[in-house]
Parts: C-alpha cells; structure tokens; sequence
C-alpha cells in the first residue's frame, strides 16, 4: 500500500514496483491535505485491501506518512517503509510559523494565514494535531535524507529512538529524492528493507 506525499498521486506506486518482487503495489487515491478528508481515504484503501492480501506493507512518503500513522494506527501492518516521513506535524507547523514570524496568538485570532509560498497555516490544523497525537507499534523503516529542509535530523532520531525503526541516512539526499543518485540509494534502501 502506497501512500504519496505532497503534489504525488496514487499512480507514484509504480515507481515502487520494481523494488517489491511478489508484490502487488496499491496506491491510495486521495486529494487534499486536511487530515478529516484523507484519513477516511486510506482507511478505506486498507479494509479494501485486508479483503483481498493476508499481509500488508506500507509505503509512505513525507505527509503520507503522518496521514498513515493517524488513518491505520490500529491496523495490522507487516512493516512500514516511511520515505523523507511526517513524524511530527506540530513541529512542522511551529517551525513554518517561525520562519514566517506568525504567533500562535496571531494564528488563533485569524484563524489562517496565507504564507509567501501559497502554503497556509491554519489554527484548526494545529489544533486537530495537537489533539490527535501519533500511537505507532508497526515494524518501521525510515529513508532520511542529510538535506532534508522539512525535517529536522532530532525529530527523526526522536522517533527512532520512541517507536524502535530502523533508520538508513542518505547524507546528500533532499526532502523530495529526485535525482539519479538518490533514486537509486532509495530503491536500493526498499529492496532491502523488503526483504
């Protein structure tokens, strides 16, 4: 099961084919970013998918993986391979209101702020991650890369080190692995963590 992040599509999961010899690769169909709409999506995806497979791995890049953390936290997953992963959406948002000088005090009266870069900031967002916090038990291995400017490298070491994933660090990899070089470390890093 294949869950894309930002600006990705459902059809991204054949990227991921060639690494998974013997498996199907589903990708899950969902648009927008507001964790209401999409949780129901994946959900759906996964009993979807619990009809047909005795065993499920997950695939899940940047916030597909905070969104699959919250969809299928009590769900039976086999393993769970997260790429450049949304491990602490709070620390996202604070680090956004930062960059861009925004209060909480200033979200909260306005309710959004529209950002320099189309992104907007949200209060209910905020308020929805703080009230819905991350219970993860899957087996997890997690794709980081040294030049993630998303993710910072203690938010992911945190995660390591609360949930026992194994991580593997592309020390001149990018958020969005892109590049020949890179594309190749992550289906190298797949094969073998299918396995």
């Amino acid at each position: 099961m294949y869950v894309h992040g930002l600006g990705g599509n459902a059809q991204k999961a054949e990227n991921y084919r060639k690494n998974c010899p013997g498996y199907d690769v589903i990708g899950v169909d969902y648009e927008g970013y507001v964790p209401n709409e999409v949780l129901g999506d994946i959900r759906a995806c996964y009993d979807k998918m619990c009809e047909k497979y005795p065993q499920i791995y997950l695939i899940a890049n940047s916030i597909g993986a905070y969104f699959s953390m919250l969809a299928l936290r009590d769900c039976k997953i086999a393993k769970a391979l997260f790429i450049s992963p949304v491990l602490d959406m709070e620390r996202v948002i604070l680090d956004m209101m930062s960059r861009a000088d925004v209060s909480e005090q200033e979200l909260r009266e306005k309710g959004e702020v529209v950002l320099r870069s189309g992104m907007v900031l949200s209060w209910k967002y905020l308020c929805f991650v703080r009230e819905n916090p991350i219970t993860w038990n899957v087996p997890t291995e997690i794709l980081y890369a040294g030049h993630d400017n998303i993710i910072s490298r203690h938010t992911v070491d945190e995660f390591v080190n609360t949930h026992g994933a194994k991580l593997t660090v592309m020390e001149d990899g990018e958020h969005w692995f892109h590049t020949e070089e890179q594309l190749a470390f992550l289906d190298e890093w797949m094969r073998k963590a299918v396995q």
